[in-house]
Parts: C-alpha cells; structure tokens; sequence
C-alpha cells in the first residue's frame, strides 16, 4: 500500500513538472503575432469567458425590457379593443338614428302625397300568437283613432284597426288568415278578393278567367270594401295556376315588411282616395297626424 502510494505521488509531481515546465517554455516561446505563446493562449482563454458572460447578460438585459415591453404592448391592446368596442357601439347608434330618421323622411313624403287625414304611431309590440298576425300602436281612441281605420306604410298596405283603446290601438296585418281586402291587378284592371294566408304571403281569390296575369304584376287595392285608400301597394304577384280556365293558388308577395314595421300612418279620413294626387290638403280637412315630427 505504501508502494502504491509512493508511486501516486511520483507520478503527480511528473506531471505537475512537465505542465510546468511547458508553461515555462510557453512563457519564453513567441507565437506567430510576436507575443508569449502562453499570453496569447490566457488571453484567449480569459476572452472566451468574457464573450460569454457578456452574451449572457445581453439576453438577459433583452429578455427583461422585452417583457416590460410586452406587458406595455399588451396594455395599449386592451386600451385599443375598448376603444374598438365603443366605436362599434357608436356606429350602431347613428346607423338607428339614420335608419329612423330614413322612415320618418319616407312618412312625410307619403303624408305629403296624398289627400288623407292621417296619424303616425311607433309600433310598440308585436302579436304574441302565430296565428293571429298583429301588432300593437302607441296610438287610440284619445288619438281619434277608431276601428276598421286603415293602416299605411310608405311600401304599402299594412293593416286595419281590429282593437282600439284609449292609448294604444291592436291592429290585424293583412297577412292574418282572417284578413281580406279589394284588389286590383295594376297592369290588366282585374279584379278580385285579397285575403291572408297567415305566412308571409298573401293570395288573391275570385280572379276572373278571362283576365291576364303574369308573374311581377303590382297588386294594389280597389277599396271597394271601405276600409283601404283606392290604389295603395300591397305586392307582386309571385306564382299562380291556371286549370280549366280558371285561376287557382295566386300568391302576391307583399311590398311590407311586416317584421320591420316601426312607424305607420292609421288613415283617420276617408278612404277612398289615390294615393298619387299629390293636391295639398284643404283647410276643411286638416292633417290630424301628430306624430311625425
């Protein structure tokens, strides 16, 4: 075990001698750049270190003013999307404030078109039930308004008066399965017996045989029941059958969009009025319509 050892210790200090002595001869041997072999390998070796701490402090000093840079880039986003999301908000408003000021521009020239007394309401609900198509004005009897008073929009025909109160008034659209009305078709003068369908769509009845019909004709109404101005819009014809010389199955797509009513004009006057004379009121029937402004 001595031996052993002794022999250890011999070869460390051969090995310390040698690593000295090259580093002796290093210290006195020149490299090709004219410095100490050994200046030029610490050199070397010390840069090394430097250039790796240095990088190690570069990401690090990186990395830090990234993350404050990210969390400021983050911040200016969510102050961006609130400012996205009011401006959004914003632009619905005045698109309804257009959108109203747009029907009320289209009630006055239609009041302005025609001889009628009349009296714009806002619609204020529609028919809880399917199958009975109805809405609900903010206008009654307090108004003047009374039933079978006829209901018009600037597209057309929308209804009568079916329920009337003291300040608000329930109205029968036309496309309600128990709603009828006189109608005309514009291009041939036919005649017939418009009624609702309880859908979107309207038909009219009782056309004659003889008349000529094709698809696209306007359908207005003749008035001949009383309640609606002569030569108002109700739509155009969609489809219809022809068997053994009769007509079957006319369905007339309405010139209303009943599910975007908002403001109507209830026909307070009498009726049987065109609606293209475009001669001013009289004095002896003033315009009762108050709610346009």
């Amino acid at each position: 075990m001595a031996l052993l050892d002794l022999r250890q210790r011999t070869g460390w200090l051969f090995m310390a001698v040698t690593v000295g002595h090259i580093l002796l001869i290093s210290a006195q041997v020149n490299s090709r750049h004219g410095v100490p072999l050994l200046e030029e390998l610490t050199f070397g070796a010390f840069a090394e270190v430097q250039r790796v701490a240095t990088s190690a402090i570069a990401s690090a000093r990186d990395g830090w003013s990234n993350y404050f840079a990210l969390q400021e880039i983050r911040r200016e986003n969510v102050t961006l999307r609130d400012e996205v999301a009011k401006l959004r908000v914003g632009l619905q408003q005045e698109r309804a404030v257009a959108e109203q000021t747009r029907t009320l521009q289209q009630l006055l020239d239609l009041r302005s078109s025609i001889r009628l007394s009349t009296t714009a309401a806002a619609v204020i609900a529609g028919g809880a039930s399917p199958e009975f198509r109805t809405i609900t004005i903010d206008k009654g009897t307090g108004d003047g308004i009374g039933s079978d008073m006829a209901v018009i929009s600037p597209a057309g025909v929308v209804g009568r008066v079916v329920l009337p109160t003291r300040r608000a008034a329930k109205v029968q659209l036309l496309i309600d399965r128990d709603a009828a009305a006189g109608a005309i078709i514009e291009r041939s003068r036919a005649q017939g017996v418009l009624v609702g369908t309880g859908t979107e769509r309207l038909r009219i009845e009782h056309v004659p045989g003889t008349a000529e019909i094709k698809v696209g004709d306007r359908v207005v109404t003749s008035g001949i029941e009383g309640i609606y101005p002569k030569g108002f819009a109700i739509g155009q014809i969609e489809s219809f059958e022809r068997r053994a010389g009769e007509f079957s199955a006319v369905m007339i797509r309405p010139a209303v969009e009943f599910s975007n009513l908002e403001v109507v004009l209830v026909v307070v006057g009498s009726p049987q009025t065109e609606p293209g004379d475009r001669t001013k009121k009289t004095e002896t029937a003033p315009s009762r319509a108050t709610g346009v402004p």
